[in-house]
């Protein structure tokens, strides 16, 4: 049985961080009526390098005249805009590490940097744009979501966790209602109550406008997950991304223990395979994530009621993707010989989720250029709160100096292998921060069939490809159709 006409995308673009996933990227997928997707996490501390590199193209200004509240811009801009950019030797100026009670100051620039990457996103066309974040990253959640609704986001899709307070929140901020976050401590005890929290009445002094609410996906890999959200979560959950072990950047660990292979990554089995009858059952629509960027596989995802799929790796090293072009350029190349090697680290990301990692010399995952890095925790997205003696809640990463993380309560064994995903991240998208012993070196992450990208090349000769290349390849022959997915609900 063929359902209705679907009123969601076919394809969602995957939201990588960071900056990978850039207003651009989201902007030409957006434009060909599939959802184009901007990456949430560290868009604060993107915005203000991006600043201080002179915003050359005018961009970032033109969407910041924009913000209904020019004060607060032109604070932005006096701290942080240099003319014509800073020199390439010169180091970034640091941004404050959010924690649980922000300033003014950061939840200002939460707020408008969140605003800037959906509206450009959502310039020059009627399509649909997305934003991602990571459910671990807590802190920068509420005035993030507020920021993206200021700007008409129409999605937010949200994994690494689990997102049960964020569709009630989306319901009472498209209110003007204040809202809550439990944040999640280490140590808490029963009695405890941590909480984030945000006042569209105080940011705006009174001027609350009216928003409309988003769209939102939880991004998950298990039917319990699925379930339980679709019946627990605080306010409706519009919709699922089901997200395989072959997807890039974060994966959700093994249900059937800590198993690994000769490479010392984490194996997948029986019990992590998901019964997508489940999801049919549950009412709503739902996209199959993790090795689906290749023409077949949509309407192979369609006929399992698969209202479409989400592609993150063929859009990673497309033309427009935030990734350096340098990097884009290696890559092709070596996928083009079927070279590439991608590997999922058990240890490397401080949230304790294994991590794809490109092997790619030159980068974090080449064993020796990581050993060289002296560690520094400057960023601080991957903070885990703690709770204190006294009940005060401090903060620690196993990707800072390990004495530093030792002192403030944390286990020797937490601190093996990690990497700083943060500043790693930054580098790949030519944003990286400049250190006495030279420039942070780029950490790449990708899905398991990165190699097979060589298939959007127009030619062998084909040194690069685009979005329109991508999405033509995924669409089939008639790029401009949409197919009909068997019993999937309609957003």
């Amino acid at each position: 049985m063929v359902s209705e006409h679907m009123n969601g995308p076919q394809i969602i673009q995957g939201g990588m961080g960071v900056a990978v996933s850039n207003w651009k990227l989201a902007r030409a997928v957006a434009r060909r009526n599939q959802l184009g997707v901007v990456s949430g996490t560290a868009i604060d501390a993107v915005l203000v390098r991006r600043l201080q590199n002179g915003d050359p193209d005018g961009d970032i200004r033109h969407a910041l005249d924009e913000f209904p509240f020019p004060e607060m811009t032109e604070r932005i801009l006096h701290r942080y805009f240099i003319p014509g950019g800073k020199q390439p030797e010169q180091p970034y100026a640091p941004t404050m590490m959010i924690s649980q009670q922000p300033t003014s100051e950061q939840i200002e620039l939460v707020v408008i940097a969140n605003f800037v990457e959906v509206l450009l996103a959502k310039t020059g066309h009627d399509g649909l744009v997305g934003i991602n974040y990571l459910e671990k990253i807590q802190t920068p959640t509420l005035p993030s979501l507020y920021g993206a609704m200021l700007a008409g986001v129409d999605y937010v899709l949200m994994g690494a966790g689990i997102p049960r307070w964020i569709p009630g929140i989306l319901d009472r901020l498209s209110e003007g209602q204040p809202v809550t976050l439990p944040l999640a401590v280490v140590g808490a005890l029963a009695t405890d109550n941590y909480c984030l929290r945000f006042s569209p009445h105080d940011f705006t002094c009174g001027e609350v406008p009216w928003l409309r609410r988003p769209k939102f996906l939880a991004i998950v890999a298990s039917t319990t997950l699925g379930t339980m959200l679709a019946a627990k979560s605080d306010g409706h959950v519009d919709g699922f991304v089901i997200e395989g072990p072959t997807a890039g950047g974060h994966n959700s660990p093994p249900r059937g223990g800590s198993s690994f292979n000769e490479q010392g990554e984490p194996i997948y089995g029986l019990r992590d395979a998901v019964d997508l009858s489940v999801f049919r059952k549950l009412g709503r629509p739902f996209w199959l994530a993790g090795s689906y960027g290749f023409a077949e596989q949509l309407p192979a995802a369609m006929q399992q009621g698969a209202a479409g799929i989400q592609v993150g790796t063929a859009f990673a090293f497309c033309q427009e993707s935030g990734i350096e072009d340098s990097i884009k350029q290696r890559v092709i190349a070596l996928a083009k010989r079927n070279m590439l090697s991608v590997r999922t680290d058990p240890v490397a990301s401080p949230t304790g989720f294994p991590f794809k990692l490109l092997q790619l010399n030159g980068t974090i995952a080449d064993d020796r250029a990581s050993e060289s890095r002296c560690r520094v925790c400057d960023l601080g997205y991957l903070r885990q709160a703690f709770r204190k003696a006294d009940g005060t809640v401090g903060w620690r990463c196993s990707g800072e100096p390990i004495n530093a993380y030792l002192k403030k309560g944390g286990e020797i064994h937490e601190t093996a292998g990690r990497k700083c995903l943060c500043n790693g991240l930054m580098a790949t998208v030519g944003l990286g921060q400049q250190r006495r012993r030279g420039a942070e070196l780029p950490m790449v992450t990708c899905g398991n069939e990165v190699n097979r990208i060589s298939q959007f090349l127009k030619s062998p000769a084909a040194g690069s490809y685009s979005a329109d290349d991508v999405l033509d390849a995924l669409l089939g022959a008639d790029a401009n159709s949409r197919l009909e997915p068997v019993s999937s609900p309609s957003l």
